[in-house]
């Protein structure tokens, strides 16, 4: 394994390398699969935004991390859970300026490799923050993860102060700060407030990992003191497993900050910065339960032959970059100062809006600048040698339609094909105009769907009625005009990315046209409560029962945000939006004057084989009388196929609150 008493004293402790039932995701950089180190590796790659790799230090960045993890036995880097399952999401690029990553897009790959099966998310990068408090969409994929008992450990970052790093500073999230050989927090290393409570120290000191190309390199900071603690997680809970017990990657890491060695007493560079202490194996694998059989029990398992598996359901939310922002200190591209002599302490921080890798900081010479080479893409799994094949991305999204050109000269050419004074592309009527004349134009333009204004999906119709798909499209930015059309629903299968004129890189989805519906309030208000009767008495009430109605549906719509990646996301965006279901609910709760209390998602406890199955519950309560309980719908939904259904009838009782 690596030479320091650390990873010796590991070794000892949690021998094996972790069980192939355990699946560690590392969203870094693209990683050199043809590495000898990963001969024989149980890895799979995702499809991510991240555009193509040249030879530079994304590539560097994700390889080193990713062996210090997965490095196989024999080999000249051992990774310390080699055993285990892997799945490599690139959120760095070293091509177009790519070593960054938006929080949306960090927040898209986070819930990819959940719905991959991961049990660990290692991020070794970060985006300064004065707050600690991630983007709603990040927040929703953190969220997410805790419920569904995924642990994400992300670095603390490079910065040498008292500075927050999102993802590591939020809630749930194991943060890691680098320690040296001695047991001392490196200078570089960041604390804060947030790490006292959910941070700890691990070696990051002189890590050996693997180089591009072939070869070793050491280099230091808190981007590879995390793949120290994701494999070590990873390995209790293969113990867990091991035990016979379902693995708990949440319960671990509750017993690795209960257990961290606390800072000594008389420390010379103030306690803070050991955060909430130094991960400590022996004590940890005793809370857990392991004792000194543990060792025998990992010695039984790591002999077997590995069984893949998706993991344990309990019940399970581009600009993110290594863990220098904006503003901070200038750092070495290849490794974090390791003396405070290294250091000029930072006037103040600032978020730069994207995170980085955590041992780049973004005011290094040339940071973010694509280096020459070219990266040989070596397929997914196995080394590079083949592997698992990839599952499609389903995804069933709500949104508002736009649209975009990709360039400058896409957007001329269109206005220039534009006749008469109806010529402006910018104009979502003269568009369409054109476009009803010139219906094979369609596809000239980027059809979007938007959050917020914000862009989360480029729609590309393919196929013999990729034409059909693109006439509704059309229909549905009109009907946005025109009709008040408040969204539209979009299923279908993630295949690639897109870049905007803006420079945005978004997923493409390929719609399934049978899903794609527009929604508007007021049409669902009349199918609902009928036509607003003549009389004044009865006019008022109807205006009551309207408001009401149209507050559940902002409700539904507005407060719920989310990009319908995940089952819980695809099962609730179905269920809200399904029309026949909703208006009987929506009926019966007007009727009774309740108001929408809270809308939940859990994994159903009955389904289906081969299916993905979830039961969403819709709870109401009485406004003028909250003693009365709750009336609870429940829907049932199938996920497993691109158009989400439903399974069986739609359920009704009382509970109290």
């Amino acid at each position: 394994m690596q030479g320091s008493t650390a990873y010796a004293d590991l070794e000892n402790a949690l021998p094996g390398g972790g069980d192939g039932r355990i699946t560690i995701a590392v969203l870094d950089g693209p990683v050199d699969l043809a590495h000898p180190c990963f001969a024989g590796a149980r890895l799979t790659e995702l499809q991510t935004l991240a555009a193509g790799s040249g030879g530079g230090r994304a590539l560097a960045h994700g390889t080193h991390v990713a062996s210090v993890i997965f490095g196989q036995p024999g080999s000249a880097v051992r990774g310390i859970a080699s055993a285990c399952r892997g799945l490599i999401a690139p959120i760095f690029s070293d091509a177009g300026g790519g070593l960054t990553c938006s929080q949306l897009d960090l927040a898209r790959a986070i819930l990819s490799a959940v719905e991959h099966g991961a049990h660990i998310i290692n991020i070794s990068g970060g985006q300064l923050t004065p707050s600690g408090l991630p983007e709603p969409m990040l927040a929703q994929a953190v969220e997410t993860c805790l419920r569904r008992n995924v642990l994400i450990v992300a670095a603390a970052g490079n910065d040498g102060c008292d500075c927050l790093h999102i993802p590591a500073a939020a809630p749930s999230v194991l943060a890691v700060g680098a320690m040296d050989h001695d047991g001392a927090p490196l200078a570089s290393s960041n604390w804060g407030a947030a790490y006292l409570a959910q941070g700890v120290l691990a070696p990051g000191m002189a890590v050996i990992g693997a180089a591009p190309g072939g070869g070793t390199v050491s280099k230091s900071g808190t981007s590879f003191a995390t793949p120290y603690v994701s494999g070590v997680c990873a390995l209790l809970a293969a113990a867990q497993l091991a035990r016979g017990e379902a693995p708990d990657p949440h319960g671990i890491r509750a017993a690795v900050l209960r257990n961290a060695k606390p800072c000594p007493e008389g420390a010379a560079m103030g306690c803070e910065k050991f955060l909430a202490g130094s991960i400590d194996i022996e004590a940890t694998i005793r809370d857990l339960g392991g004792g000194h059989d543990m060792k025998t029990e990992m010695d039984i398992f790591a002999d077997r032959d590995m069984v893949s598996q998706a993991p344990a359901e309990a019940f399970r939310p581009s600009a993110i970059a290594p863990s220098a922002a904006g503003g901070a200190i200038a750092m070495s591209s290849e490794d974090a100062p390791e003396t405070a002599e290294e250091f000029a302490q930072p006037a103040g921080v600032t978020a730069s809006g994207q995170i980085e890798p955590s041992d780049c900081g973004c005011s290094c010479g040339g940071a973010g600048k694509k280096n020459g080479g070219e990266h040989k893409d070596c397929g997914c799994g196995c080394g590079g040698k083949g592997g698992e094949a990839k599952k499609p991305q389903l995804v069933y999204a709500l949104g508002k339609l736009g649209y975009d050109f990709g360039t400058e000269a896409r957007r001329d050419s269109l206005a220039q094909a534009m006749t008469g004074e109806a010529n402006n592309p910018l104009l979502p009527n003269h568009l369409l105009a054109y476009l009803d004349a010139a219906p094979y134009d369609a596809s000239a333009v980027i059809w979007t769907l938007n959050l917020d204004a914000t862009p989360i999906y480029a729609i590309v119709p393919m196929g013999p009625f990729g034409a059909d798909a693109y006439v509704r499209l059309r229909e549905a930015l009109r009907a946005q005009l025109n009709e008040g059309v408040e969204l539209i629903s979009v299923p279908g299968v993630i295949s690639g990315s897109m870049r905007l004129q803006s420079g945005q890189i978004v997923p493409i989805i390929v719609p399934a046209i049978r899903g794609m519906y527009s929604w508007a309030t007021q049409p669902l208000v009349t199918h609902v409560l009928g036509a607003v009767p003549k009389a004044a008495a009865e006019r008022e009430t109807y205006e009551r029962f309207s408001a009401g109605l149209s507050n559940f549906l902002d409700r539904v719509y507005y407060d719920l945000r989310n990009l319908g990646v995940t089952g819980e996301e695809r099962a609730i965006n179905y269920s809200a939006t399904n029309a026949v279901q909703i208006a009987d609910v929506i009926r019966s709760t007007t009727r009774d004057q309740l108001d929408l209390d809270r809308l939940a998602v859990k994994k159903s406890p009955v389904c289906r084989p081969d299916s993905d199955c979830y039961d969403v519950e819709l709870s109401f309560f009485n406004p003028n009388n909250t003693n009365v309980a709750n009336r609870v719908y429940r829907f049932t939904v199938d996920v497993s196929d691109v158009i989400p259904v439903t399974v069986g009838a739609v359920r009704s009782w009382t509970r109290r609150a």
